[in-house]
């Protein structure tokens, strides 16, 4: 499920095809003035890292929002952030 976006996109108005990344929130928790994320209750239940190329804004969110544990979604432009 998402917890929180990071949109790095430079071209914000492109939403057909974009990269994008998912971690699990609690990661952020070391980030100065962040909102704290509870770490998860099993190794089976967290998303470490994951990332897909050249899809859908819409495709990104469905994939972020159907994980196990709740993520943080970067978003970038196509061809960018994941290389």
């Amino acid at each position: 499920m998402i917890w929180n976006v990071i949109d790095k996109r430079t071209r914000p108005y492109r939403w057909a095809k974009i990269n994008a990344i998912i971690e699990a929130t609690w990661h952020d928790n070391t980030v100065a003035d962040t909102d704290i994320a509870p770490p998860p209750r099993s190794a089976e239940e967290e998303v470490t890292y994951d990332q897909r190329e050249s899809l859908s804004l819409h495709e990104a969110i469905t994939w972020a929002n159907d994980q196990s544990c709740p993520v943080t979604l970067y978003l970038y432009d196509e061809g960018a952030g994941t290389s």
